[in-house]
């Protein structure tokens, strides 16, 4: 029998047998084997002894988008409802076997095929915001996500899980920290390695991330590998977490302080253990029917990197913009002469906040000359704010605040756990 697209066989060639999933090709002499593991293996079909093992096992079906569709599976009224989102990223594919790619145009019922341990931990529903590379995330689509958010929550969700691909995660769980006042607990997670890679951190991770949607805080959180192992997460805030790894699976870190809790993987059971020193937002006695929010966004502001020798031109493409955060040296510093262009830009009406290239510690512009010159050009101090909270921040503020006096004033207050009072050591 000639396989096709769908079927299982077994495949012989060079002395090797492999067994798997044919996948669709455009090439007649050739096709794409999906092996047990999950790897992928091209196989010239001159070379090799074909035998078809069963027909059609796998839906070669359409790849219909339906942006925005809600899906919800069977219901038990012993088990807490749960919002499963998708924006695309890692963790929200699935293999199309009509085309062999890798899509991220599922449901609820299809995120429990693809991770059959999260059956049994909660009710689902699903929808998909978004289809994209994270890298492809902008300002309208967080509005869009916390919409759907707000969405969720308002028709009953006792939590919202959010897939989200990593690279830009943290900017995105920061917009959603400012946009809404989530009674909930709403949990972005992801997948540092795909579903096909033996080392896939997938499956621990979005178990973990449903079970931290069911606890008690009601914040914005990063759910992802606290270690190379996979005994567990580590619960970051949304406005004070970074991916400091680009492949490690747990690339993704707590910035200049500890988690606010960790959820252990284990055999046994899956359980959230909050800090019990953490100060963080709690589930509140009375719901409330609709959720606050303050979804405006402001998308004309830049975040822009001082380095030595920058030329002060380069300052010129920022003329338009509502709002600038540059990242500074040190204690947040420029080279004096982009002194005087910072100042232009401030005159004509930008805001222009500073940041920390550093890792970690605040922005203190009172220690030295230089800095003082910034605070005397109209710069603020974004505080130990992690430049791309402060962009998203600046965003919201700017949007959200009737004058320029008002978006300092915000900058320079902590709103959902970005900005410390005072820094204290880390690592």
């Amino acid at each position: 029998m000639t396989p096709e697209a769908g079927d299982r066989v077994r495949v012989e060639r060079a002395g090797v047998t492999d067994e798997g999933v044919v996948m669709p090709s455009s090439d007649d002499e050739r096709f794409v084997l999906k092996l047990e593991g999950g790897y992928n293996v091209g196989v010239d079909r001159a070379d090799a002894e074909v035998e078809v093992l069963d027909r059609g096992v796998y839906d070669v079906g359409g790849d219909d988008t339906d942006t925005g569709a809600r899906s919800e599976i069977d219901f038990d009224e012993d088990l807490p409802e749960i919002a499963l989102i998708s924006t695309g990223g890692t963790i929200a594919s699935t293999v199309d076997y009509r085309t062999g790619a890798v899509t991220a145009q599922f449901d609820a019922e299809d995120v429990l095929r693809a991770v059959p341990d999260l059956a049994g931990r909660a009710n689902y529903t699903g929808r998909v915001v978004a289809n994209i590379l994270s890298e492809n995330m902008e300002p309208p689509i967080w509005q869009d996500l916390a919409a759907a958010v707000r969405e969720e929550i308002e028709a009953g969700a006792d939590g919202v899980v959010v897939m989200h691909g990593t690279d830009t995660m943290q900017y995105s769980a920061a917009a959603l920290s400012f946009v809404l006042d989530t009674p909930v607990p709403v949990v972005f997670t992801g997948s540092q390695r795909s579903a096909d890679r033996p080392s896939s951190d997938n499956v621990v991770n979005a178990v973990c991330a449903v079970e931290a949607a069911k606890s008690d805080c009601a914040e914005v959180l990063v759910c992802m590998h606290a270690d190379e192992t996979d005994d567990g997460c580590a619960l970051h805030r949304g406005t004070r977490v970074r991916k400091n790894h680009t492949s490690r699976r747990d690339a993704f870190e707590t910035v200049g302080g500890e988690p606010l809790g960790h959820v252990a993987y284990d055999p046994d059971g899956v359980s959230v253990d909050l800090r019990d020193d953490a100060d963080y937002e709690t589930r509140p006695e009375e719901r409330p029917e609709t959720v606050p929010a303050a979804p405006d966004l402001e998308s004309e502001v830049e975040l822009l990197k001082f380095t030595p020798g920058m030329d002060p031109a380069a300052l010129d493409y920022l003329e338009e913009k509502a709002g600038v955060v540059i990242e500074g040296t040190g204690l947040g510093h420029v080279h004096t002469d982009l002194i005087p262009r910072v100042a232009e830009l401030v005159d004509d009406g930008t805001t222009v906040v500073m940041t920390s290239q550093c890792l970690a510690g605040r922005v203190c512009d009172r220690v030295y000359d230089t800095g003082r010159d910034l605070l005397s050009a109209g710069v603020v101090e974004a505080g130990d704010t992690l430049p791309g909270t402060t962009l998203v921040k600046l965003m919201w503020a700017l949007a959200n605040r009737d004058d320029a006096a008002a978006v300092e004033e915000t900058m320079q207050t902590d709103l959902e756990g970005e900005l410390t009072e005072e820094s204290q050591p880390w690592r």
